[in-house]
């Protein structure tokens, strides 16, 4: 590679990273940095996986305070984000990603109206209402959520943090940064299950991959640090209009380009 294609995957890298850490989308920079570099379309796709999966770790270490917090959740999330990521990066694998690719601004922009509404709804509902917790079947609800979540993650992933997000604050959870915490943990699961199986058929640039994990590592850890010593409402507004503006990327990509 020439040292300007390290530089440039390097800076995406660092900045999905980062991105992911507070909401999720760092693969919308570094999926098109790839491209741009000549890489084939599904390569790249996962490439950029497992760049980032690596790079998750940092992440991880910036939210670790939060972990145990949000325990209880992850015991329920995480067999069903193993199993969604693991069918999706099949379907990855033996189909075009074109088709489903075109949906993908569509879900972002869902998932931020959802998220941004999440405090409409919670106080309609009443203080009251939320201190009792989640009833059975909205935790059920959140559990298939959360799979075809895992499915698409591990299709394309674009977006899956602020997906996650959206549901999130509606099954009692309120502080923003356990929410972040959550979100890593499982959107890692999902991107190393893709990832195992984007090597498995062979699909990894691996000179890309090995310079995006060292910039990824770098942005998760500063995306998760600097984000909690942010006031949560500056956060949510933060996660709201990265949302937004990857559905109008995604948008342009897909329809307008």
């Amino acid at each position: 590679m020439l040292w300007t294609d390290v530089f440039a995957l390097t800076i995406a890298a660092a900045a999905g990273g980062a991105i992911n850490a507070v909401a999720g989308g760092g693969t919308l920079v570094t999926f098109p940095t790839l491209l741009f570099l000549k890489t084939p379309s599904i390569v790249a796709n996962a490439t950029s996986t497992l760049g980032l999966v690596l790079g998750t770790w940092g992440s991880i270490l910036g939210f670790r305070r939060h972990l145990a917090k949000v325990r209880p959740w992850l015991l329920r999330f995480i067999p069903v984000s193993i199993i969604g990521g693991w069918l999706g990066a099949r379907l990855l694998t033996m189909t075009s990603e074109k088709t489903f690719a075109r949906l993908v601004p569509f879900l972002i922009l869902f998932a931020t109206l959802v998220f941004l509404l999440q405090g409409v709804a919670r106080r309609v509902a009443g203080r009251g209402e939320i201190e009792k917790g989640p009833g059975r079947l909205m935790i059920w609800g959140a559990v298939f959520f959360q799979f075809l979540v895992a499915v698409y993650g591990g299709y394309f992933g674009a977006g899956i943090g602020i997906l996650m997000l959206a549901t999130l604050g509606y099954i009692g959870l309120g502080d923003i940064h356990e929410m972040n915490a959550l979100k890593t943990m499982l959107g890692s699961l999902i991107n190393l299950v893709a990832a195992i199986s984007f090597i498995w058929a062979g699909l990894i640039d691996w000179p890309k991959m090995w310079v995006m994990t060292g910039g990824s590592i770098l942005g998760y850890y500063l995306g998760a640090y600097y984000s909690q010593r942010i006031p949560q409402q500056r956060v949510r507004q933060l996660i709201t209009f990265i949302g937004f503006a990857l559905s109008v990327i995604t948008f342009y990509q897909q329809f307008l380009r």
